[in-house]
């Protein structure tokens, strides 16, 4: 049940991204993705205030955590969650490991993401 419940938090945080994205992109112009960032930003606060009341409060119960963290807010984006485990690395003194997760995840990704263009490009 609980993984019924973590799918479910996730399509409504995928259904969630999708609206506010573009709604955030109907009120703005230019090229400028400011959906995405809306979106970031927005995942990434939800998330702090989640953690902050879930785990270090205790305030929201062990059964909502999954799909609230890891189903809503992890589908609605997965920056917030890079955003927090960088966070916990450098509050944990790991400063080399949380800068290298920070610089490494947009490094290694768009070179991930070039290669997957490139590949797509050489297979279409």
């Amino acid at each position: 049940m609980h993984l019924i419940l973590i799918g479910i938090g996730g399509f409504a945080g995928a259904v969630s991204r999708y609206l506010v994205d573009g709604w955030v992109a109907s009120w703005t112009r230019g090229g400028f993705p400011w959906g995405t960032m809306a979106v970031n930003l927005s995942g990434s606060f939800l998330l702090g205030l989640a953690f902050a009341l879930a785990i270090e409060r205790a305030v929201l119960p062990a059964d909502v955590r999954g799909p609230l963290m890891i189903g809503f807010i992890g589908a609605y984006t997965t920056f917030s969650t890079l955003a927090l485990e960088s966070w916990r690395l450098l509050e944990d003194g790991s400063y080399l490991q949380g800068v290298a997760n920070l610089g490494g995840s947009v490094v290694l990704g768009l070179a991930a993401l070039v290669a997957g263009i490139g590949i797509g490009r050489a297979l279409a």
